[in-house]
């Protein structure tokens, strides 16, 4: 078809599958699927509940700066802001990564640090299960240099 007869609409929706289809190859599965919702949590005291996520993504309180992620068969709750600056974090759904809004540093899906300015991963809020539910405590944080054993801990299974 000559391009002179390729309407916008075509065109766009042509590219927006291209530009989908180079993304899902680009990624594991299980990366090229999480999706970003937001939500604010149950609040009392220093706790804040939320629906055990059913499937892998993350979950954003901005209320509370809480994110929560399901992955890989677990859930966290990690600070929304990244610890060099505590500049926000945002998700890259097309990457598969979280990344700092201001200096670029880049971290998986379970907060673990692998490129840019900061010194160590995600800090992580301590969680429990409680049936249906998770109970996110945001008075404490575990950071990963300081409190390795802590941070490792901060994970219930999905």
């Amino acid at each position: 078809m000559p391009c002179d007869r390729v309407t916008r609409r075509g065109f766009l929706a042509g590219s927006a599958c291209g530009m989908f289809s180079l993304a899902t190859l680009r990624l594991p599965a299980e990366l090229s699927a999480l999706p970003v919702l937001e939500v604010e949590a149950q609040v009392s005291g220093n706790e804040r509940r939320y629906p055990l996520p059913t499937a892998d993504g993350a979950t954003v309180d901005r209320a509370s700066q809480v994110i929560l992620v399901r992955y890989a068969g677990h859930v966290y709750a990690m600070s929304l802001v990244c610890p060099h600056e505590n500049a926000a974090v945002r998700w890259l759904a097309q990457d598969g990564r979280f990344q700092c809004s201001k200096h670029t540093s880049r971290y998986t899906p379970d907060g673990t640090f692998t490129s840019g300015r900061a010194t160590r991963n995600m800090d992580r809020f301590p969680l429990h299960r409680d049936g249906a539910q998770i109970v996110v405590t945001i008075d404490r944080v575990y950071q990963s240099d300081k409190d390795p054993d802590g941070w490792n801990a901060a994970t219930v299974n999905a």
